[in-house]
């Protein structure tokens, strides 16, 4: 069953800039990595974030892209940039999806 993952960063002081994510992206690239159904970023104005929101085939797909491919890539970026300017989401969480369409 597909699964959504989701990681919501809070906009501090009205700051929207993005970026830490376009740095990531940037590194990512535009290939879609196996499994992934669809990403999605952007800010939730109403709720104070700035969202990812992604759809996977799997958990161990979407666990193994962040373990082997994101993470390296933010503890590298964080470590030249300083730890402090790589804030963490503020919520993040994994759930099967009921119904996807594609």
């Amino acid at each position: 069953m597909a699964m959504a993952f989701v990681q919501e960063f809070a906009i501090v002081d009205g700051d929207m800039s993005t970026t830490n994510y376009d740095a990531v992206a940037a590194e990512i690239g535009d290939n879609a990595p196996d499994g992934l159904i669809v990403h999605t970023a952007g800010f939730d104005v109403d709720r104070g974030v700035f969202r990812i929101f992604d759809v996977w085939e799997s958990r161990e797909a979407g666990q193994r892209f962040l373990d082997e491919t994101v993470m390296p890539i933010i503890e590298r970026l964080a470590a030249q940039a300083g730890e402090e300017n790589f804030t963490p989401p503020g919520h993040e969480t994994w759930y099967e999806l009921h119904h996807v369409l594609s």
